[in-house]
């Protein structure tokens, strides 16, 4: 039985989890704060987590904000506020899954605070790591301590300091996409973009959308808020002209996986991680690459030059990523 952490931060890393689930020929056990995912096999396992980042009742009666509760031990650790009774309770329900299921392997997607639990539980340890300048004392500490590190992205594509010293133990899988292997239903449309997410402000969204119509381009926004969110943007995305889209590893990997021409706008994440990929994307020729300061004249700009690009998406990796992933997991098994 395999145990894996899906961290609550967005839809990325529970993306990834779906990506990879179904090439696991070992039983999994996922372990979240987030509600149980639709299209989740009835047969996987998941474990909903208590949230740790919540006020709580202090010790005298008052109401304890975690940011102060020295959540990070003085830098060594990212998250770990002294008396959260939900912080406590995840950790006690990972160690006594290990144990009631036999847990022989965990995959950490991503916690500097689980990857050091589950080892000192003793169960083989597989680390998933993100782009950026991960070089702090807690990725340090989860690094060394991990069994596997697990890079979603190509080799040589982002730099990697905190790697560096690591490589026998890191795996470059490619990005990872839930559309791996997906073929377009319809025939591409002309002159279209596709804005993808919350990208952009709403003001910076209308008047660009506006500026793109007065050109002659058809213009689908999805995902920037929670009625324009759709289960599967696959059809929309293989046969958009050009996509408008953040630098999240998810989305970079979808977009390689459509092979859509794209501009992409690093949003603000810890350690640079959106900053560090987009700037792979430029250099690699992959995507064009807009500032979040960008105005809506300049994106318009910026669209129309990209939809003569002829961007080589294979070098991302993404054909076979997911069960690379789900191979280097089962690699670490007794």
């Amino acid at each position: 039985m395999i145990g894996w952490y899906v961290h609550h931060h967005g839809h990325g890393h529970v993306a990834r989890f779906l990506a990879v689930q179904p090439h696991l020929r070992t039983p999994v056990t996922a372990f979240s704060s987030m509600e149980r995912p639709a299209g989740l096999p009835p047969h996987v396992e998941w474990m909903q987590l208590p949230p740790d980042a919540d006020p709580f009742d202090g010790p005298d009666g008052s109401i304890m904000d975690p940011r102060h509760a020295d959540p990070t031990a003085r830098g060594h650790l990212h998250w770990a506020p002294h008396g959260h009774p939900g912080h406590r309770a995840r950790l006690a329900a990972i160690a006594a899954a290990a144990v009631d299921r036999a847990l022989q392997a965990f995959v950490v997607d991503v916690s500097a605070e689980v990857v050091a639990f589950v080892r000192l539980l003793g169960l083989r340890t597989i680390a998933v790591t993100q782009p950026g300048a991960r070089t702090d004392a807690p990725h340090a500490l989860a690094y060394d301590l991990a069994d596997r590190i697990v890079a979603p992205w190509p080799h040589g594509a982002v730099p990697t300091d905190g790697l560096s010293a690591h490589g026998d133990r890191v795996m470059w899988t490619g990005g990872i996409s839930r559309f791996d292997g997906r073929e377009p239903a319809d025939a591409p449309d002309e002159r279209s973009v596709l804005m993808l997410g919350r990208v952009l402000e709403p003001e910076v969204r209308h008047e660009t959308t506006a500026r793109l119509r007065d050109r002659g381009w058809t213009v689908t926004s999805i995902g920037h808020d929670e009625s324009s969110r759709i289960d599967d943007p696959w059809p929309l995305l293989a046969r958009t002209t050009v996509a408008i889209s953040a630098a999240g590893q998810n989305s970079v990997a979808d977009l390689a996986a459509a092979g859509t021409r794209a501009v992409v706008i690093a949003q603000e994440r810890p350690f640079d991680e959106q900053e560090h990929t987009a700037t792979a994307l430029e250099r690699w020729g992959l995507a064009r690459r807009a500032e979040a300061s960008v105005q809506p004249a300049e994106l318009v700009d910026l669209v129309e030059r990209a939809a003569g690009d002829r961007p080589q998406w294979r070098s991302w990796q993404v054909a076979g990523a997911a069960p690379r992933l789900a191979s280097a997991v089962e690699a670490v098994l007794p």
